[in-house]
């Protein structure tokens, strides 16, 4: 496990600590992270337990099963969670300097527009396999 990051929104009044499981990003390409931040989502994957945050943040239920966090002053992306007890959370990599850490996974790779690639070799799920990983039908 990676030590405790401390990182903040765009504006500063949300503030975060948060303990990521590894020292890679997870590039998310389902359609609602690309709507959400017209691109791909990098987040930092961390236990229940192992994130706080501090400020005006704001949670939008984005499916039945999943929400997403934001400043409620600036609008800065701050997290994505399934609801579910135990979950884990996936904390905007924007928040944090993280420096040269790599990319370990893309998820949802079929949904990836075909503008940009990521340079280097990680696992790759597509949007069947990580719906089927998590138990769910429908959009992330």
């Amino acid at each position: 496990m990676s030590a405790a990051m401390t990182g903040r929104c765009l504006c500063g009044r949300v503030t975060v600590t948060a303990t990521p499981d590894r020292e890679a990003l997870i590039a998310c390409h389902c359609a609602m992270c690309r709507r959400w931040t017209s691109g791909m989502l990098m987040t930092l994957q961390c236990r229940e337990g192992t994130v706080r945050f501090d400020g005006p943040a704001k949670t939008l239920a984005s499916s039945d099963f999943a929400e997403r966090g934001f400043c409620g002053e600036c609008g800065s992306a701050l997290w994505y969670r399934m609801t579910r007890p135990g979950a884990n959370w996936y904390v905007a990599a924007g928040l944090f300097d993280t420096g040269a850490m790599p990319v370990g996974m893309e998820v949802f790779i079929d949904r990836k527009p075909q503008g940009y690639a990521l340079a280097g070799e990680r696992r790759t799920f597509t949007e069947a396999e990580c719906m089927a990983a998590s138990g769910l039908q429908g959009e992330a």
